[in-house]
């Protein structure tokens, strides 16, 4: 290993375990204080893939931020379903309203690449973000995102080595040219290991926790090719530059916004 990799290792290993510690350290903590680590990397994710659209079309940044909010600040002390439907569809009215004004003062509009931009980033980023301060709320919250951004974490680290190491065969090459199925199933593998030793030392029964290993095995793999279609779309090579060695906050936790999403759907919905 060169120098300059070296270099780049140490400062991603680094980095890494300065986000593990701040995630975990919310985790334990909850209420306002996990709060509060949602709504920053939320709001910075948020940030990022608006700054990506930009690069193609105009988007709404503000109605977004604002709307996003709203979002978060709705599962402070629980949500409603209806609370969200709302508030999605007022962002696209409000987005309307904007692009009629531009239309009649410029003769121009983008009302539908903007409200789909705008929006699409609520849906993609803040909702499965505000599905983590719901899955907190719940009486074993804490074993669940333990458990959840653990077997998140083992399947990339797992995949990226087994990638790295024994990768042959591309898994998606147009859309993430470095992807092999060796490392796919490397980190599908890690995922499964993970919950089961969560399961095994934390003494608990194997279903359902055994299912978040299931959902970050194969679906958290799925959520990171999905933002590197947002990135090979928008010519970007990184979100951001936030999280030295790792890119931008979007990078980083790219996995973990689907895997949030099926976890509360099974744990806070289907099998409260």
């Amino acid at each position: 290993m060169s120098r300059p990799e070296q270099n780049n290792f140490v400062l991603r290993a680094f980095s890494g375990t300065a986000v593990v510690f701040g995630i975990m350290g919310g985790i334990y903590q909850g209420g306002w204080m996990w709060f509060m680590v949602v709504s920053v990397l939320s709001l910075l994710s948020l940030a990022e893939y608006y700054r990506l659209l930009s690069t193609q079309f105009k988007v709404s940044r503000g109605i977004g931020y604002i709307s996003a909010l709203a979002v978060i600040f709705s599962s402070a002390e629980g949500v409603r379903p209806v609370s969200i439907v709302i508030i999605l569809s007022l962002t696209v009215y409000s987005i309307m309203m904007l692009e009629m004004v531009r239309r009649q003062i410029s003769g121009g509009s983008l009302a539908i690449l903007n409200t789909g931009g705008t929006l699409s980033g609520i849906l993609f980023i803040i909702v499965p973000w505000t599905c983590l301060i719901l899955l907190r709320n719940m009486p074993t919250g804490r074993l669940l995102l333990v458990a959840l951004f653990a077997c998140t974490w083992s399947c990339d680290v797992a995949a990226y080595l087994v990638g790295t190491r024994w990768g042959r065969t591309l898994l998606c090459e147009k859309v993430s040219p470095n992807k092999t199925w060796e490392g796919f199933i490397g980190g599908a593998l890690g995922s499964v290991l993970m919950i089961a030793m969560i399961i095994y030392f934390q003494e608990q029964p194997p279903f359902p926790l055994f299912l978040i290993g299931v959902v970050c095995a194969f679906a958290g793999q799925f959520g990171d090719l999905a933002e590197s279609l947002v990135k090979r779309e928008t010519g970007v090579k990184e979100s951001g530059s936030i999280i030295p060695g790792h890119g931008g906050a979007l990078d980083r936790f790219d996995s973990i916004l689907i895997n949030s999403l099926l976890t509360y759907l099974i744990f806070g919905v289907f099998l409260e």
